[in-house]
């Protein structure tokens, strides 16, 4: 398994109480179900909204993640 870093913004992070948190994985699904099971239904349901980057590029679907990638976590933001 991959030494994974899981970045979160805005939302996520409230809800994390951290602006990133490491996990081991081998998916980047594998990675979410975790970050999920960890932080609980607010986090899935913000997880449902949010756009997915790995390594600083859009995610489509899953992908295998390697050691010192880097998964982030970008909900929606509102302002004014």
């Amino acid at each position: 398994m991959a030494n994974v870093t899981l970045r979160l913004f805005a939302s996520a992070r409230e809800i994390a109480g951290a602006g990133s948190i490491t996990y081991e994985a081998d998916t980047t699904q594998e990675l979410l179900t975790r970050a999920e099971g960890d932080l609980g239904e607010r986090f899935s349901e913000i997880l449902q909204i949010s756009r997915i980057w790995l390594n600083g590029e859009p995610l489509e679907g899953d992908s295998p993640i390697t050691d010192g990638d880097e998964v982030a976590v970008l909900p929606p933001v509102s302002g004014g």
